[in-house]
C-alpha cells in the first residue's frame, strides 16, 4: 500500500490525550532582506526562531497544548522572545530568565535557490545553561509526550545532561518521546560525538523523526526504507523518515506507508520545514488520525512553511491547513516503496 485513503498496515500507538513537552533555545534571527553575505547586506528583518519553538507554535495553531521550556537572557532579545511566545498564545510556556548570561542569536541568508547560510551566535548563552537539574524539577503533571529534537544536546556540557534527563524521566513516567535528530553539525565538537549522542538518544525514543539525509549521515543508508529500518533496529519503535518534497515514509519494522508531498510553485526558504512537518505529524497523531494521514499533514505543514522567509511565521491555522491541502497538488509517489519491508 503506498499513500493510498485505505488506512495504513501499522498504527502509531502510546499517544494519549495531554500536553506535549518541548525544551530548547529560543533564538533572536536577523534575516537578510537581500541576497548576499551577511557582511555585505545592509538590512535584516528581525524576528524569533528555535526548532522546539517552532514545533510548540505550529502546535499551538493546531489546537494542541505544548509546553514550552526556556531560557533567556535579561536583555532586548529576552524580552522580544518573551513577548514573541505570549503574544502567540504559548500560555503554558516557562521561560526562564538569566540576568547574568545574554540571549542567543543568529544571521541567516536569503537566497533564491538552496539552503541559506545560518550562522549562530549562542556559545555561553542563557539556554546554554540549562541542567539536568533543571529538567528533574519540571513538574510533568498532565504531559503525555515529549518531542525533543538533537540541537539541545551540543550547546553546552550541562545541556548534554539536561537531555539525557529529560529522556530518562520521560521514560520513568510512561510518557511518549519524539525524537527528531535535527543535524547541526556545527553545534558539536565532533562528528563522532555528534552520532553517537544521536544514535543514543534515538534508540531510547518511541517515534524518531529523521529527514533521509540525516539517516545517510547517522547510518550510511540512502533510502527513506534502509533509513527507517536503520533507526529501528537502533532501539526506536517507530521511524518516520522526511523525504524533502517527494514525501515522507513510516514504518514500525514490518510494515510501512509512503505518502507523497505537496507541489508547491516556489520555495522561498526551507529552514522551518522540518519542524512544521513534525507539528502536522505530531497533532494529527494526537487527535487520534491514521498513519497515513498524519504523513500528509505533516507534509502539507512542512510545504506551507516553505512559503515564507520566516522560521515559524507562516504556520497554519486548521482553516489555513484545509485550504493549501484542497488547492495544491501532491507529488508523484516513487513506485519503489511497498508496505512490506
Amino acid at each position: 500500500m503506498v499513500g493510498t485513503n485505505e488506512g495504513p498496515a501499522f498504527g502509531i500507538r502510546g499517544l494519549r490525550a495531554g500536553g506535549i513537552l518541548l525544551v530548547g533555545e529560543s533564538m533572536g534571527l536577523f534575516a537578510a532582506d537581500e541576497e548576499g553575505s551577511c557582511s555585505r547586506v545592509d538590512e535584516f528583518h528581525a524576528s524569533v526562531a528555535g526548532a522546539e519553538l517552532n514545533v510548540a507554535l505550529g502546535l499551538k495553531r493546531l489546537g494542541q497544548r505544548p509546553v514550552y521550556v526556556t531560557r533567556v537572557g535579561k536583555d532586548p532579545m529576552g524580552e522580544r522572545i518573551t513577548s514573541f511566545i505570549n503574544d502567540n498564545g504559548l500560555t503554558d510556556s516557562r521561560v526562564g530568565v538569566d540576568e547574568s548570561r545574554y540571549t542567543g542569536f543568529m544571521m541567516k541568508t536569503k537566497v533564491s535557490h538552496g539552503d541559506p547560510k545560518t550562522y549562530y551566535f549562542r556559545r555561553g548563552s542563557a539556554a546554554s545553561a540549562m541542567s539536568a537539574q533543571d529538567m528533574f524539577d519540571l513538574d510533568l503533571q498532565g504531559i503525555s509526550v515529549l518531542h525533543l529534537t538533537g540541537i539541545l544536546s551540543p550547546l553546552s556540557a550541562s545541556t548534554m545532561e539536561a537531555a539525557d534527563a529529560l529522556v530518562a524521566r520521560a521514560r520513568f513516567n510512561h510518557i511518549f518521546v519524539s525524537f527528531d535528530p535535527n543535524l547541526r553539525p556545527v553545534l558539536w565538537d565532533s562528528e563522532r560525538q555528534m552520532r553517537a549522542t544521536l544514535k543514543r538518544l534515538a534508540s531510547q525514543a518511541d517515534l524518531v523523526l529523521p529527514g533521509r539525509r540525516e539517516g545517510e549521515e547517522l547510518f550510511g543508508c540512502s533510502t527513506p526504507q534502509d533509513v527507517g529500518r536503520a533507526f529501528i533496529d537502533n532501539g526506536a519503535r517507530y521511524a518516520v523518515v522526511k523525504d524533502g518534497a517527494r514525501g515522507a515514509w513510516a514504518t514500525d519494522g514490518t510494515h510501512g506507508v509512503y505518502v507523497p508531498g505537496f507541489v508547491v510553485d516556489h520555495v522561498v526558504d526551507s529552514v522551518g520545514a522540518g519542524d512544521g512537518f513534525s507539528a502536522g505529524l505530531l497533532s494529527a497523531l494526537m487527535e487520534g488520525l491514521p498513519v497515513d494521514k498524519a504523513l500528509e499533514r505533516g507534509c502539507a505543514v512542512g510545504a506551507i512553511q516553505t512559503q515564507s522567509p520566516s522560521d515559524n511565521e507562516g504556520l497554519p491555522t486548521p482553516e489555513q491547513l484545509k485550504a493549501f491541502m484542497d488547492g495544491h497538488r501532491r507529488a508523484a509517489t516513487p513506485d519503489t516503496h511497498n508496505d512490506k519491508q
